[in-house]
């Protein structure tokens, strides 16, 4: 069964354009190195619950947009495997350092996940 690494980040509507660069480049460094699927997807139907939601668990700022994003990978061994790569990458060294990061890095989180239903 696939393994997902998923990333829940806020970003600031002033940096879409950076961050899509940003993106772009690390979405393909992660497929080159085997990942089957790199995905960046931006709040478009996302509102505040009563005791946590997406804007909450990042402390979403009025000039801010959630974005959602995962990676697939074949199973945890390939994830690994995958990402020890993606983290040598020179393309990303910069990147991985948090240099000129378009994101508060501090309310970003993330976590790998096995799959339990596909269908």
């Amino acid at each position: 069964m696939a393994y997902v690494d998923g990333f829940v980040t806020p970003v600031p509507k002033s940096k879409l354009e950076q961050y899509r660069t940003h993106a772009e480049l690390a979405g393909k460094v992660w497929r080159e190195h085997g990942a089957l699927e790199f995905r960046e997807c931006i709040a478009e139907d996302v509102k505040p619950g009563k005791l946590t939601s997406f804007p909450q668990a990042v402390q979403l700022q009025d000039d801010e947009v959630v974005f959602f994003s995962y990676i697939v990978y074949k199973d945890r061994a390939e994830r690994d495997a995958v990402n020890e790569k993606v983290m040598s990458d020179p393309r990303l060294a910069e990147m991985m350092e948090g240099k000129d990061m378009p994101f508060d890095g501090k309310r970003m989180f993330w976590g790998g996940f096995e799959t339990f239903v596909s269908l």
